[in-house]
């Protein structure tokens, strides 16, 4: 016999805001074995779609740069998962030549299949390029689920003064004092997949050089220095007006039932890697576990801030940190949400709000395939406007005399959560003492292949050095080149202030 409703349910009217709608359901991530070699092959169209068709690379020089990875598995709240027995098989199919990938220039397109006939029907991923819009991983999918239409952007006016633009430091191998370039070359020596390194203040390019695949023009993959990046558009909206504070709610759109436990999470939480968000998973035998996600949003077609918004809360809210990427795609979530309920037209208000706001004409994000640009990473940009973006923060969100990020912006973003963590928001600090030559309040946005925007605000300057994914980059001579930069730093401010 059906039992009376208010026996099982609350009936006192919940008198909630207009537009809330149910609590979302759980996106349950599928590790099953065949979904594993998806998730492989989709990684694998996406890095060469990136390196050909974003970067620009020719074949060989891409061919010689990939490193297969053995992607699609994600770890608990305190370690990450041995994949060496995944990572072996993964190189033995490339290796037997099971793993054929196929570019179509013309379309921008890249389809890698894993054709393993002792395992099952073959395995296809795929990934196609798109002007404005990165390069798209689509997994299974073999288009874009979104027209990909042009995107207006404002171009930089190269002739002004530096770092405005270009005048007075032409593009190209810019050399340093004696002690720098010394450094530099050790950092090229033992960083085989470097791009480009350049050292500038806000007066000038101190020293600028690039490797055989790089270019003053070619942009370069940031991986998570987009997190960066995404934080300062929320610092932009802030300064707009558009959201309030940091400490408040994070506004997304399926988080708005003030009932629901998301409800508890800030925006400072999802900055600083401390909402406790996570997702159930299933495995091919049906067993199931809880994950942190540390990289999916790279190699899966979903909607990233979709599935984002549909994690679980496994820990609570600023409890504990846990670095994700989950977190950055629901502050994307909320990104779109207040552009699109003020009928501004998306990806052209997203790079007005930042990139072409301080002249980062080269800056691009990469779409997911329903056309959100990807917040937690897969950005790219030329290592100049990797350094004007660095310069914004020297400049304390200053840009041309106009202030752009709220008055203590800085230094709210630039500060580490705590002691015993040199995670801030969206940035990492040298709390930790990881460059011991550097100050312990030198910080920089990180990328995944040691990709580094790093500042030194008391002595006003950027490193930024761009690297290809998958090659380790020397980080003791990284090292070396800070502390050259800061000497050679402090020699043109001593020159400066002679010559006045």
């Amino acid at each position: 016999m059906a039992r009376a409703p208010s026996a099982l349910f609350d009936r006192i009217p919940p008198l909630l805001p207009a537009g809330v709608g149910d609590l979302p359901q759980p996106f349950v991530y599928d590790q099953s074995p065949r979904a594993l070699r998806e998730k492989v092959v989709a990684h694998a169209a996406k890095r060469y779609v990136d390196m050909l068709y974003v970067s620009g690379l020719p074949r060989e020089t891409a061919d010689r740069h990939f490193r297969p990875r053995a992607a699609g598995r994600s770890g608990g709240l305190g370690f990450e998962p041995d994949l060496a027995a995944a990572q072996a098989e993964v190189n033995a199919a490339w290796r037997a030549g099971q793993v054929t990938v196929a570019s179509d220039d013309a379309d921008r397109r890249v389809t890698v299949t894993w054709d393993d006939p002792a395992f099952g029907p073959p395995v296809a991923g795929h990934a196609v390029a798109r002007a404005g819009y990165g390069g798209i991983v689509l997994g299974r999918h073999v288009a874009p689920a979104f027209e990909p239409r042009p995107v207006a952007r404002k171009p930089a006016d190269r002739n002004r003064p530096w770092p405005l633009g270009d005048g007075g430091s032409t593009p190209g191998r810019n050399r340093g004092t004696a002690a720098l370039e010394q450094a530099i070359e050790r950092l090229f020596a033992g960083s085989a997949g470097i791009y480009g390194v350049m050292v500038a203040t806000p007066d000038g390019v101190l020293a600028e050089r690039y490797s055989d695949h790089g270019a003053p023009d070619r942009p370069t993959p940031s991986f998570s220095m987009t997190k960066a990046f995404t934080g300062t558009i929320i610092g932009r909206m802030i300064h707009e007006g558009w959201l309030g504070s940091v400490y408040d709610p994070a506004p997304a759109p399926l988080w708005r039932d003030p009932r629901g436990i998301h409800h508890l999470i800030t925006i400072d939480d999802l900055m600083r890697m401390r909402a406790g968000l996570a997702f159930p998973a299933v495995d091919g035998t049906g067993a199931s576990t809880v994950i942190f996600e540390n990289s999916f949003v790279y190699y899966d077609g979903e909607d990233a801030f979709d599935t984002a918004q549909r994690s679980i809360v496994a820990t609570r809210p600023g409890a504990v940190y846990r670095y994700i990427n989950t977190g950055l795609n629901v502050l994307g979530a909320i990104i779109r949400d207040q552009i699109e309920k003020r009928g501004l037209p998306y990806p052209e208000t997203v790079y007005g709000l930042l990139a072409d706001r301080i002249g980062l004409s080269s800056y691009q994000h990469s779409a997911d395939r329903v056309g959100n640009l990807v917040a937690s990473g897969s950005g790219f940009a030329t290592l100049r406007d990797y350094a004007r973006f660095g310069l914004l923060y020297i400049q304390d969100g200053v840009w041309d005399g106009e202030r752009l990020l709220p008055e203590g912006w800085a230094d709210y973003a630039l500060t580490s959560t705590h002691f015993g963590n040199h995670y801030a928001g969206c940035f990492r600090t040298n709390l930790d003492g990881q460059f011991p030559s550097l100050p312990v309040d030198a910080v920089w946005a990180s990328g995944a292949s040691d990709q580094k925007v790093i500042m030194l605000r008391g002595q006003r300057l950027v490193i930024a050095v761009a690297n290809e994914t998958d090659h380790p980059l020397d980080l003791k001579a990284l090292d070396g080149v800070g502390a050259a930069a800061m000497a050679a730093a402090s020699a043109a401010a001593t020159d400066r202030a002679a010559a006045d």
